[in-house]
This record gives structure tokens, C-alpha cells and sequence, in this order.
């Protein structure tokens, strides 16, 4: 009886032990559930709750109404007014180089002379016949005018003269070429010849131009020539002297148009006292015509460019319904852009005077942002931009 007392007390703990595990295993699983359902509350509550809007740091800047003349533009190159390769006449063996590379010159200094001793013994023959021409002309008409000798005596004494005298002149006249001559004032290039080298006729000797005033010659379609005039001003930059605007007057006009680009060929005259341009020089060109417009004017940075529209973001007071507390937001505008002119944009229509708009890094901003302005380190913008690396 014993034994079997306590084998039915085992059974009956074994059965406890059992339903402890199963109690257990029941509530691990529902805590389980539990944190799962929390857990998705909780990413449901996320999910469902509207982001606040992020607030950016812009630059800003002022639509501004301005008079802007329209402008023709166009690329072109400098040009000498007066520009020459001075060559020699004469063949013959240099004696002198009379001028220094890239110096000054006179119109009518010597640039080099050549070796003219067999051209010197020539002229001091003729000088003598022609002497003895003169001593021959000279009694002769002493005796013509004491009935001695006969009036074609005379005649032919003057003709013997006169051909002496034009042997001399012929070579006065050869010396004189052995003498190069700047034909004028202008600033000399390199040269090409040098002491004791053997030149023939026409060897070039060196480079003269006149550099103060000086051409810009370039071309517009031909859409444009009834606008053009004699006498507009012109402003023209180039690379070769960043900074500088040189300003000019147009002053030819091609009487015929190109028929292969239908371009006319203008041409307009600057000052260049100091030899800041020089001759084939690229030059950017600009025709300023003398009627102007009001032109709404913003910087370029401020148009976002996509193919569906252009636009800029207009800055804008938001008051909070709930707090009432101010802040400023953007409102993307759709506008027509029209000339550009440097860092500048013309608008046509989308915008109004002094309203303020996001000047620089439209690309990163959406319509209804919450933004704060900071003027600090925003670009300035220019008409005339120089780039440091340009």
C-alpha cells in the first residue's frame, strides 16, 4: 500500500511540473504579442504622423526694375589701324641693324642699312661726269651767246647734261635704297635679319604697328544691320586683359553682307594708349544701341532651369494657425526669362518689383519649405563678371 502511495504522488508532480512549463511557455508567448502589437503602434503612429517641414539656411536677393539698353553681341579680333612688314627693295649685305627688338619707332628712322661701297664708287663717277657736263653745258652757252657755236651745239651740250644729271639721281636713288625707313610711328616686332646676312629684294626685316588707335573687326547677322549706325558706342572685353572693359565707337559697316553666313562685316575704333590690345587679339563685342527698356533684373543663380518650366522660389511670410508665431516659406514661381547680361537675367512676366527670392541653391529646395536667410557669404553678382581662372 505504501508503494503505491507514493507512486501516485510522483504522477501527480510530474502533472504539476507539466502545467507550471505550459503556464510558462503561455506567458512568454504573450508577452510576445504583446511587444510586437507595441512595436507596430508604434511604427503605425510614426507612418501616419506628418515630418515637420525641414528649415534651410538661403541667400536672397531683390527683384529690381532697371533701364537696360538693348545690347548686340558678338566675338571678334583686334586689329592694327596702321600695321606693316617692312621689307627691303634692294638685295645686298646688311651693314647695320639700326633698332632694337620690340622698340619705338619714327616715321622715317632708319631700321638698317645695307653695304652700299660699290654703289658709292658709282655715284662719285657720275657725280664727276656729270661736273664735267656742267663745265661742257656751261661754255657752251657762252659761245652760243657770241654767235661761236651753233644752237644744236647748245642742245646737244643741255641733252649730255641732263642725261649726267639723271645718272647721279638714279644713283643718289640706289644708295637710298639700301636704307630701310619705318613708314611710321608704331612699335616694332622681332627681327628677322642680322649683320652681315645676304638678302635678296623684298626680305622681310621686321614687324611695324601702329597700336594707339586700334580695330575691332567683327561680324553680326545680317537680321540686325538696320539697327546698326555709325557712331555707337561699343565695349569690348578681352581675356588677355581681364577686368577691363575698352570702350569704342562703331565706326565702318561693311557695305555687303556675306553670302555664305549672311554676316555683315562692322568694324569699330578704340583708344589704346597704353598698347594693352594688340593685334589679333580675340575680343568679346558688345553694340550698345541707344533706345532702353525697364527690365525686371535677378541674378541667374536664382533660376531653377527644367524642361517643363523655368522658376524661381519668392521668399514669404507663413503665420502658424495654431501659435501664431511668423516664419518665412517659399513659393515656387514660374516665370519667362528673357536677355541675360552677365550674373543677370531679365524676366519677362512671373514676377514683380522688390519682391525678395532665393538667390543661390535652388536645386535643393521644394515648394512651402520653411527657410531663414544669411546675406553672409552670398556670390556678388556683376554685369561685367571677371573669374579668377577665366
Amino acid at each position: 500500500m505504501h508503494d503505491v502511495a507514493q507512486a501516485e504522488m510522483k504522477k501527480l508532480s510530474v502533472k504539476s511540473t507539466r502545467k507550471k512549463v505550459w503556464i510558462a511557455i503561455g506567458g512568454v508567448v504573450a508577452l510576445g504579442f504583446l511587444l510586437i502589437a507595441v512595436k507596430g503602434l508604434q511604427i503605425f503612429t510614426m507612418i501616419s504622423a506628418k515630418p515637420p517641414m525641414p528649415v534651410a539656411t538661403v541667400t536672397s536677393a531683390q527683384v529690381k526694375e532697371e533701364d537696360w539698353a538693348p545690347i548686340l553681341s558678338a566675338v571678334g579680333s583686334v586689329s592694327a589701324v596702321q600695321g606693316a612688314i617692312v621689307s627691303t627693295e634692294l638685295g645686298g649685305v646688311v651693314s647695320q641693324v639700326a633698332f632694337e627688338n620690340g622698340g619705338v619707332a619714327k616715321k622715317g628712322d632708319v631700321l638698317i642699312r645695307l653695304e652700299t661701297s660699290s654703289e658709292g664708287a658709282q655715284l662719285h663717277t657720275a657725280e664727276a661726269d656729270l661736273e664735267l657736263a656742267r663745265a661742257n653745258l656751261q661754255r657752251s652757252r657762252d659761245l652760243a651767246a657770241r654767235k661761236v657755236v651753233s644752237k644744236s651745239e647748245l642742245d646737244a651740250a643741255e641733252s649730255a647734261f641732263g642725261q649726267k644729271q639723271g645718272a647721279v639721281d638714279n644713283t643718289r636713288s640706289m644708295v637710298g635704297k639700301k636704307e630701310v625707313h619705318a613708314p611710321f610711328d608704331g612699335q616694332l616686332g622681332i627681327r628677322q635679319v642680322n649683320v652681315g646676312q645676304m638678302i635678296n629684294a623684298g626680305q622681310q626685316v621686321v614687324a611695324l604697328t601702329a597700336l594707339d588707335p586700334v580695330y575691332v573687326d567683327f561680324a553680326l547677322p545680317q537680321q540686325e544691320l538696320a539697327k546698326l549706325v555709325t557712331g555707337f558706342e561699343v565695349r569690348v572685353h578681352t581675356d588677355a586683359v581681364s577686368g577691363r572693359e575698352f570702350k569704342g565707337k562703331l565706326t565702318a559697316i561693311n557695305s555687303m553682307v556675306d553670302t555664305v553666313t549672311r554676316n555683315v562685316s562692322v568694324q569699330a575704333t578704340l583708344e589704346n594708349p597704353d598698347h594693352a590690345l594688340r593685334p589679333g587679339m580675340f575680343a568679346k563685342v558688345e553694340v550698345l544701341l541707344p533706345e532702353k527698356h525697364k527690365a525686371l533684373v535677378v541674378p541667374g543663380s536664382a533660376i531653377s532651369y527644367a524642361p517643363f518650366g523655368d522658376s524661381v522660389f519668392v521668399i514669404e511670410k507663413k503665420k502658424d494657425p495654431k501659435s501664431g508665431k511668423e516664419s518665412q516659406a517659399i513659393r515656387q514661381q514660374f516665370v519667362r526669362v528673357g536677355e541675360a547680361r552677365g550674373d543677370f537675367v531679365s524676366i519677362v512676366d512671373g514676377l514683380k518689383p522688390n519682391e525678395t527670392i532665393v538667390s543661390t541653391g535652388v536645386f535643393k529646395l521644394r515648394n512651402g519649405m520653411t527657410v531663414t536667410i544669411n546675406n553672409d557669404l552670398a556670390p556678388k553678382s556683376q554685369v561685367n563678371p571677371t573669374p579668377v581662372d577665366s
